[in-house]
């Protein structure tokens, strides 16, 4: 739950930066994307080892755990949440106001969009 939320706040980060929830997406997966799955190799590894602990009760509970660490780590966090949240684009940002007052959030004023950079190519001809 914890990397799920670091994800999603680093591609909130560069969506305030840049805009485009596309670009977000994906620079915010390339840049947490070994860490988070470092971390769930480690949990993997973790529970792998205590597969191998005589009592078949625990063998069973570190087996299904570590598949679901797998299987949270590849499908979930790799392809399932940057799939959905490029789909939602700019409803993925979307926070009724009675929600946002609830919560104490102010409420986001639309800025302008960082101007593009121009090459120097560009700016000779």
């Amino acid at each position: 739950m914890d990397y799920e939320v670091f994800i999603l706040a680093r591609i909130r980060e560069e969506y305030d930066r840049t805009g485009s929830t596309d670009t977000a997406v994906v620079q915010g997966i390339g840049r947490t994307g070994r860490l988070v799955t470092s971390a769930a190799l480690i949990l993997f590894f973790s529970f792998a080892s205590l597969a191998s602990a005589p009592n078949t009760d625990i063998k069973v509970l570190a087996t299904g755990l570590g598949a679901g660490i797998l299987l949270d780590a590849t499908v979930v966090r790799a392809l399932l949440v940057p799939a959905l949240i490029s789909w939602l684009g700019r409803w993925n940002w979307y926070l009724p106001a009675w929600l946002g007052w609830a919560l104490r959030v102010e409420p986001d004023a639309p800025g302008p969009l960082p101007a593009p950079a121009v090459r120097e190519s560009e700016t000779a001809a």
